[in-house]
C-alpha cells in the first residue's frame, strides 16, 4: 500500500510540475522582435586597425577555443634534383621526408612556447590554430603531393652572387600544381659550383614567394633529420602567412625591435635579449606572440586574401558537433568561419561586430533569456548556399533578445524575417 501511495505522489509531483513549467515556443526573426539601437562604431572599418582589423580581435581566446575553429593549410612539396639524381632525395626518400618533415613542423605548431623576450614578460603562449595537410591531386588516386623533378636548368639555389637567383619564379612557374590554392614548396640544393666555394654559406635558407616556397640546404649538408629544419619551413610559411620578420617592427608590439641573436651569450645584449621567435633567426623559433597569431588568422579570414584560397574550407558543409554555444557574455571583434550551429544560451549575450559565415543549413538560436547584439555585422554564408535564419525561442514572459546596432547586413537566408522589402528600402538590411 505504501509503495503503492509513492508511485501515485511521484507520478502527480510530475504532473504539476510539468503544467508549471513553461512551453518553450521558437519561430523565425519577425520584424517586431528586433529591438533598434544606434551604433557608436563605424560601420564595419575593416581597413581600421581597430576592430575587424585588429589583429589581437582574432587571437585564439583559450576560455572559448571553441570559437576559433582550426584552419588546414593545403601544401604539396616538390624536390628538384640534377638528371644524374645525385643531388636530392630520390622518390621514395622524398614521400618519407616530407611527411617526417611535416610532422616535425606540426609539433611546433601544437606546442604552446611562451616568447623569451622581452625579458620577465607577461605574454601567454597561445594556441596557434592552424595545421598543414598534405594535398594530392584530387582526380589523380596515385598522386601523393610529392613530387621529384630532374631538371639542370632549375635545380639548384643560389641567394648571393651574380648567378643569384633565390628570388627567381622560373621553377615555380615550371611545376607548381594547383597554384591557385596550394602553397607550393620547392626543396632545391645549394648549386655545386657554389658549396665549393669557401665564402658561400650551405645553411639552410629560404625564401617565401607569395603562395610557394624555395628552401635549400638540407640535403647536402648531410644532415636528414627532419626536426633540425621545422623552424625554417614554419618561419618561411610565416611569410605566407603575412608575418614580417621580428627583429625590427613587423607592426606588432609583442616583438620588441631587438639585435636578432642566435642564442643566448655572456655577452649584452644576447644576454638577455636571445630570442626563440619563430620569425627571427635564432636557435630555436619555437614561439608565436599573440599579435602574430592574430595577424595570421586575421588574413585566413579576410574573403578576398591569397591566404584564404590557400585553406581546406572547413565552414561550407555544417557539421552538427561544431555547434557553437554562448553561455556568458561574448563580444565577437574578428570575423569568424563557423562550422556548426549558433547557440545563444539562457543567460548568454553575444555581440557581433563583423563578418560571420554560417554553414549551409545551419541557424542562429536565441534562448528565451539569451541576446543577440549585431553591431554593423555581417551575417552571410560564404560558399554560396543559404543557411537557415535566426530561430527566437520564448518561454512564459521572457523572449530571446535580438538587438540591431546601426546597419547589419543578413545574407544568403530566405528564412529570415517578415517585411524584409521594408528593411531593404530603409537599407536596414541589404540583401548581396
Amino acid at each position: 500500500m505504501l509503495r503503492s501511495k509513492t508511485l501515485i505522489f511521484v507520478l502527480l509531483s510530475c504532473i504539476i510540475f510539468s503544467t508549471c513549467q513553461p512551453k518553450t515556443k521558437q519561430w523565425f526573426l519577425k520584424m517586431e522582435d528586433i529591438a533598434f539601437e544606434e551604433a557608436t562604431q563605424r560601420p564595419r572599418n575593416y581597413n581600421s586597425k581597430q576592430g575587424c582589423n585588429a589583429p589581437l580581435s582574432y587571437a585564439p581566446d583559450t576560455s572559448h577555443l571553441d570559437h576559433f575553429p582550426m584552419r588546414y593549410i593545403r601544401v604539396n612539396m616538390h624536390y628538384m634534383n640534377h638528371t644524374d639524381s645525385t643531388k636530392n632525395f630520390n622518390e621514395a626518400e622524398a614521400l618519407s621526408f616530407t611527411k617526417r618533415y611535416l610532422k616535425s613542423a606540426t609539433n611546433d605548431l601544437k606546442k604552446l612556447t611562451k616568447p623569451a623576450i622581452p625579458p620577465n614578460n607577461n605574454l601567454p603562449a597561445l594556441p596557434k590554430q592552424y595545421r598543414y595537410v598534405l594535398t594530392p591531386l584530387p582526380d589523380d588516386p596515385n598522386d601523393t603531393g610529392v613530387y621529384c623533378h630532374y631538371d639542370d636548368d632549375l635545380f639548384f639555389f643560389v641567394n648571393k652572387g651574380r648567378n643569384r637567383n633565390n628570388s627567381k619564379r622560373a621553377v615555380i612557374d615550371k611545376y607548381a600544381v594547383q597554384a591557385d590554392s596550394v602553397l607550393n614548396i620547392f626543396v632545391m640544393p645549394h648549386h655545386p659550383d657554389s658549396v665549393k666555394s669557401k665564402s658561400y654559406s650551405v645553411s639552410g635558407t629560404g625564401i617565401a614567394l607569395q603562395n610557394n616556397l624555395k628552401i635549400a640546404g638540407i640535403y647536402e649538408s648531410g644532415n636528414h633529420a627532419p626536426w633540425a629544419y621545422r623552424g625554417l619551413l614554419n618561419h618561411e610559411i610565416g611569410h605566407v602567412l603575412g608575418l614580417s620578420h621580428a627583429w625590427g617592427y613587423d607592426g606588432c608590439d609583442d616583438t620588441p625591435v631587438h639585435s636578432n641573436c642566435w642564442n643566448t651569450s655572456k655577452i649584452p645584449p644576447c644576454d638577455t635579449m636571445a630570442s626563440n621567435n619563430v620569425m627571427d633567426y635564432n636557435a630555436h623559433q619555437r614561439a608565436w606572440t599573440p599579435c602574430q597569431i592574430g595577424k595570421i588568422h586575421r588574413n585566413l579570414a579576410k574573403l578576398s586574401s591569397r591566404q584564404r584560397k590557400l585553406l581546406v574550407r572547413t565552414w561550407c558543409d555544417l557539421q552538427v558537433d561544431k555547434t557553437v554555444i554562448i553561455k556568458d557574455s561574448i563580444t565577437w571583434e574578428g570575423a569568424k568561419d563557423l562550422e556548426g550551429h549558433l547557440v545563444i544560451e539562457n543567460g548568454g549575450t553575444l555581440q557581433i561586430n563583423c563578418r560571420v559565415s554560417l554553414p549551409k543549413g545551419a541557424k542562429i538560436t536565441v534562448r528565451p533569456k539569451g541576446k543577440l547584439i549585431l553591431v554593423n555585422a555581417w551575417l552571410h554564408n560564404d560558399c554560396g548556399d543559404e543557411w537557415a535564419g535566426i530561430e527566437v525561442q520564448s518561454a512564459g514572459k521572457q523572449k530571446g533578445q535580438v538587438i540591431f546596432k546601426g546597419q547589419p547586413i543578413i545574407d544568403n537566408s530566405s528564412v529570415f524575417i517578415e517585411g524584409i522589402e521594408k528593411f531593404e528600402q530603409e537599407h536596414l538590411i541589404k540583401k548581396r
